[in-house]
């Protein structure tokens, strides 16, 4: 009777060490899922950041070349009010002196 009552002791005891071992290791697992999916979230919110810069950077690419050009017009238009101007035209020392 004392023996069953010492194994009935053993038992509960290896029951309990065995409970709180799967404990433990589901409280790991458990850390280990939530340290997952932060990285998880973490990844697509930098995804999405990058995506948000290179759209960005496409934009400003088209505008800085969109300017390029209006800037050769505007360099042009002006080159010829220049050249159409009197006040801007080269004199020659030559022709004076004569």
């Amino acid at each position: 009777h004392l023996s069953g009552k010492l194994s009935s002791k053993a038992e509960r005891a290896r029951s309990a060490m065995m409970n709180a071992d799967m404990d433990a290791v589901e409280a790991e697992n458990q850390v280990e899922l939530e340290e997952k999916t932060r990285l998880i979230n973490q990844v697509l919110e930098l995804q999405h950041t990058l995506e948000d810069l290179s759209a960005r950077v496409d934009a400003v690419k088209e505008e800085n070349l969109k300017l390029k050009s209006e800037n050769q017009v505007l360099g042009q238009y002006i080159e010829n009010l220049m050249s159409a101007s009197s006040v801007f035209q080269t004199t020659d020392t030559k022709s004076k002196r004569k």
